[in-house]
Order: C-alpha cells, then structure tokens, then sequence
C-alpha cells in the first residue's frame, strides 16, 4: 500500500485526545444506589466488570474513528502493477457516431448509449485537474465540460465508419486516449491500428452487438437506361443479410410516389444478397419519391431506403454535315432530340447540350468546331466520326484526332481514277456488351454490309464491328469524360453500303443511347464529401456565381457550400444533414430537384471484432494500444485505474471511519445497564 499525501499521518497524535478522555472517566467516582446491603458486593463487581468494558471499547471506537479520518486524508492505494507511459497530458476521447452504433448490446440497450455512459465515468480514473478533448473538439476542457458535451453526442448518419486520423484525434498531448467503437470489420484494420500516434498510449473500447439479423437494400437500378412515362419498367432490388442470422419471409414493400407499387416476402440468409425484379410504371413527367420499405428487427435504422425515378429527358443528337442525312433516322423516334447543323457554323450552343455529335463526312474542320466538340467530349459528351475520303482534309482529321487523343491514325492509300474495293464486314460477336438485346429472337445471322475503308488504327480502341481481314470498321476510344467513335469509312455510296444494311439502324441507336448520362442519381449517401446535380440552364439564369441554393426537408433548411462547374452544381453535404430521406434542392422560393440521401450500406454489415480478435490484430508490434472489455461488471474508468493508477483505497477509510462513529454512538446509547428502581429491589427481598 501506498499513501499519496502521507503528511496527514502527523493527525494520528489527535489518538492521545480519547485516551486523555478515557483516563479521565476512570477518576470520576461513580456513584451506586442500592435499598439492601445484602446485595451491595455483588452490584459493586458487576456493574465494574461492565463499565469497563464498555469505556474499552468506546475507546477503541473513538480511536478507530480518528485512525480512519487520518487515513482518508493521506489517500492510501495499492499501486498499479503497470506504471509504464503513465504521462499527464489531456486525456483524448473518440466516440462511434457511425448508425451501426443504434444496435443493441448484450444488456438490451443500444451500444451507443453504452458508450456514452463509459466514456461520462472516465473523469472517475483521473485528477480533478485533468484535461478532456472529445472527438473532433481540439481544445481541451474541464471534466464537467466534458461531461456535458458527451450527453449531448448523438448518432449522425454522416459518420459513416469509424475514422482515425488526424482530424478524429487530438496529437498534441501525451495524454491517454480511449476509443470507443464496434469496431466493424469493412472499416477497421490493421492498417487503421497502425496509423496511431506511437507516442500516446491508446485504449481500444469495442461495445459487441447482440447477435441479431440485420436486413438492408443493398442497391436498385433498372434494366433499361431509359425510363419512359406511362410505360413499364423492370426495377432490379438487391437486398442483403448483414446480420449473423438468417431472416425468413421478411416482408419488403415499394412504393413509388404516394402508391405502394409491390409487396412481397423474401428468405435472405447471412451475408448472402436477393435479388427480386419489380415492374412499375412512372405516371407523367415528374419525378417520383420512391422507398423501399422492410420489416426487420431489432437493427431498424437501415429499414427504409429512398430513391428517386424520374422519366428520361430526350436525348440530344447533333449531326455536323453538309447535308441533314440522318434526320429520318433519329427524328421519327420520340426518344431523340435531332438537330442538324454545318460546318461552318458560328453559335456552337447546339454543340455544348448535345448527347451525340457525328461528324459526317465534312470536308472542312474549321478551328472553333474542333475546339467545342473537343470541350463536350471532356464534359461527358460522345463524338461519332465519319471520315471524309477527300484526302485535302487528311491533314485536318489527324490533327483533330491528336486533339482528342487518337493516336496511331493511318490513312489508306486510294488508287486514283479506280473504284475502291469493297471488304465484307465481320459478324458482331454476340458477347460484345455493345450488342446486348439487339439480336434477341434472331435466329440466323443477318446479311454484313460492305465497306472500303479509308483509314486504320492500332488495336488500342474498343472494337465494335471488324472486317473479315481482321482491320477495324467501328472502334470507340476514351477521351476525357466521354467516348469517341471512330468509323474506317465513309458512309457515301462506293465506300459502304453500312446506310442500307439492317444494322445500321440498331448501331446508330446503341451510340445515341450509350451517349446518354444520368443527369442525376438515383440516391446519395449522407457520408459524401460533395456531390454534383445535373440542372436546366434556365435554373442558373445569367449569373452563375450568384445563386443560392437551399437543402430543405420539413421545417429545417440547410445551405450548403455550392458552386457551379461545368453546366453542373457542385455541393458539399452540410454538417447538420445527418438523418436519411428526401430533401427538396431550393434556389429562392422555387423548388428545382428533390435528391435523396440514404446511410451509408457499409454501417449495416454488423460483423465487429470482438476483444480476443482485436488483440490478435494488435499482436505484440503495437504495445502502446491495449483492449479494455466491458460487460464484465467492472467500468473503463475502473480498469484503467486499477491498471495504469491503482486501488484506491479511501473508501474503505470513510466506511470505517462510519463504523466506528456507529459503534461509539451504539455503545454510548445502548451500553448503560438498566437501572434498578428502589421499589423493584424492595419487592425482590421480601
């Protein structure tokens, strides 16, 4: 044992003042009333045998009170058998804010507020001096202030798994820190152990999970691109077991907008995904609020998830030409947006809106035309390339390719004054993703057009369609944030008859549809640093820069941090959006998109480390970051005091100090021996 002040030992001479008190009693004559001398000797040595022993022991009493007062003051302990890295400094703080915290612990509460209650005694294992910063707080406060920031901590859906970096933990103390966690497997490891501050000493808290099952929408998407108004559509819902149990006939329900679209049971096993198919349909032009409902217990905060469908806008194809050569192609389907223009046009706007752009055959590529298909190539945009057999324009078309990063461009040479000679153009392979859907019910091969190239490349592109010789006919490129397509030859009679074939119809259509992009997603996760929505630019008007954009749901509205970059708004997800649904993007008063915001799937996979593991993770490379248990009727504060600090022992010195105070009072109000009245010892004589 040891004592923290043992100064205060000097209060053991206050012994003296008891025993100065006892003696003191024994030379006060006592006095004894008696009615009959027969009895007086037998009186007289017990009621001496009995005061004796009962000024012995209120002597004791009082000399084990002051003993024990003594001894609170000194502060006595067993020291820790482990004093190593015992540095004072501001003691640091991580709390698990991520949704997969909501589960409940083996004691039937969430393992969030588990945590919360750990870490509120952690004051107990330190000095009343000592510092506290909790989470993401870098300066330092007061174990109250602490405290009262720790009940104030609440699940955030932006906290999604658990992060340990600098932002996360203070480094600038070589104080203690405690993290609290459950240490789910997708987001911690090795590695994460390995990124912490050597120098402190760092305590693993992991909070275990009740074993439970744990159903979720893993994702949705659609069969087709396209979504059209008033027409069906098949809607693909890959549900997911992140629990450790497996869940029977759980029932899941769509609703898209106000209706419920679908209802059914699935069986999902443990960590095994279902996938069902939906046929819905979107009635008119706006977009839809969509959810997927589950029934699903005791995990509920992943049982609904939010997405938005909304009809396809048109597809915008801009050909470039001397002539409107494709305007029966695409301008008869609804689905297409056509525009012709020339080449040697001066508002390139058509350009910088259009989905697909083909270059058909032009014989001049004036500068500025080159400069804005190149800028909508980088912007996402696709450019098909039908090149010109005039071979004044050679020169142009390679350094146009260069520009778009085709490289390897060969020109074949034309006999002159001779017809070209045409090559027969390969079958399509059935597995090209390029040919998905287009041959279905076909059971034999259609006729291949004919072609005379007038140029080849490397086998660097994505081969589309070849010739029989093996040289390219159709091959796309990446360039920027969209693709380019590249023919070998010219569309014009003499060179191919690709115009009259039965395939020409499909593969112009798979590249118009291809070109197409998403204007908006489906769904975001609350944990995303930014996101970009696609808008009308009849929502930013005139000044971009000027605009100001609001997130609302309910009565609460946020304003991101926005900027406009590329036709597109760039937006940070606020800190204060932490809860799951829709939210409706405001510019004004007016409404313009509705986005929805789900929790992160990665929270609803429940599989932690348990202690044994975490160890075995730290192994013996990591000897500054221990393991704390909990559950076993013992606190983290506890722990880390009978470890790092020691027993303290002045609670035994009050409880005895207690006893001994009861004893004396005991003594002193029980101890007299009843009198006996004069009457009474009358009666017992006669």
């Amino acid at each position: 044992m040891a004592l923290t002040y043992p100064w205060f030992l000097l209060g053991l001479f206050a012994i003296a003042i008891p025993i100065a008190i006892h003696l003191f009693e024994l030379r006060r004559p006592q006095r004894v009333l008696f009615t009959n001398v027969e009895f007086i000797r037998e009186v007289k040595l017990v009621s001496a045998r009995q005061r004796k022993l009962k000024h012995l022991l209120v002597l004791a009493s009082r000399i084990g009170l002051i003993a024990c007062l003594v001894l609170l003051f000194t502060q006595p302990f067993i020291p820790a058998p482990d004093k190593s890295f015992n540095k004072t400094g501001t003691v640091g703080v991580l709390i698990d804010q991520s949704p997969s915290m909501a589960q409940l612990g083996q004691n039937g509460q969430p393992v969030f507020e588990n945590a919360i209650k750990e870490a509120d005694d952690l004051p107990l294992a330190f000095p009343a001096a000592t510092q506290y910063s909790l989470s993401e707080k870098a300066r330092p406060t007061t174990a109250s202030a602490y405290q009262t920031e720790v009940q104030q901590l609440q699940i955030s859906g932006q906290a999604g798994g658990l992060k340990l970096d600098a932002n996360s933990l203070s480094t600038t103390s070589a104080g203690p820190q405690f993290i609290f966690s459950d240490f789910q497997k997708n987001s911690f490891s090795a590695q994460t152990i390995a990124s912490l501050d050597t120098s402190r000493q760092t305590y693993l808290v992991p909070l275990a999970g009740a074993e439970a099952s744990n159903v979720f929408v893993d994702s949705v998407w659609l069969d087709d691109a396209f979504i059209r108004a008033n027409v069906d559509a098949v809607l693909r819902i890959r549900i997911r077991n992140g629990g450790q149990k497996a869940v029977p006939n759980c029932p899941v329900k769509l609703f898209v907008g106000a209706k419920q679209a679908a209802a059914l049971q699935l069986t999902v096993p443990v960590q095994e995904p279902v996938t069902t198919a939906v046929r819905i349909r979107l009635d008119g032009e706006a977009a839809q609020q969509c959810r997927v409902e589950l029934e699903d217990s005791p995990v509920v905060f992943d049982n609904v998830f939010y997405f938005m469908l909304k009809p396809s806008t048109r597809i915008r194809v801009v050909e470039v030409g001397a002539n409107a050569t494709l305007n029966a192609l695409y301008a008869n389907e609804p689905l297409f947006y056509y525009q012709h223009v020339g080449t040697q046009l001066t508002d390139y706007r058509a350009l910088a809106d259009a989905n697909l752009i083909l270059l058909r055959e032009a014989g001049t590529l004036p500068t500025g035309l080159c400069e804005s298909i190149r800028r909508a190539v980088q912007q996402g945009a696709s450019v098909v390339i039908v090149p010109s057999a005039l071979l004044a324009a050679h020169t142009a078309y390679t350094s146009f390719f260069r520009e778009l990063g085709i490289g390897a461009i060969q020109w074949e040479e034309q006999p002159a004054g001779k017809a070209p000679a045409l090559r027969d153009v390969a079958e399509p392979s059935r597995q090209n993703p390029f040919f998905k859907d287009v041959f279905v019910g076909q059971s034999r091969a259609a006729g291949m057009p004919k072609a005379a190239p007038v140029l080849r490349w490397a086998r660097s592109g994505n081969e589309i369609l070849r010739l029989r010789d093996g040289e390219g006919f159709l091959a796309s490129f990446p360039s920027g944030k969209g693709n380019v397509y590249l023919f070998s030859a010219p569309f014009s009679q003499g060179y191919s008859d690709f115009t009259q074939n039965a395939l020409f119809v499909p593969v112009m259509y798979r590249l118009a549809m291809q070109s197409y992009q998403q204007e908006q997603q489906l769904a975001y996760r609350l944990n995303e640093r930014t996101l970009a929505v696609s808008l009308a630019e009849s929502v930013f008007g005139r000044d971009k820069q000027e605009q100001v954009f609001q997130l609302r749901r309910d009565s609460a509205t946020y304003i991101p941090t926005q900027r406009v970059q590329g036709g597109r708004l760039i937006l940070d997800v606020p800190p204060g959006l932490q809860n799951p649904g829709f939210y409706t993007l405001v510019k004004g008063d007016r409404p313009v998109s509705t986005l929805a915001f789900n929790i992160d799937k990665q929270e609803s996979n429940l599989a932690s480390y348990t202690a044994d593991e975490l160890k075995q993770l730290i192994g013996t490379t990591h000897p500054n970051v221990h393991v704390y248990e909990t559950g076993g009727g013992q606190t983290v504060a506890a722990q880390y005091k009978a470890t790092r600090v020691g027993i303290p022992l002045w609670r035994y010195c009050l409880v005895g100090a207690l006893i001994c105070l009861l004893a004396e009072g005991a003594l002193l109000r029980f101890g007299e021996r009843r009198r006996v009245t004069p009457s009474t010892q009358v009666s017992q004589a006669a």
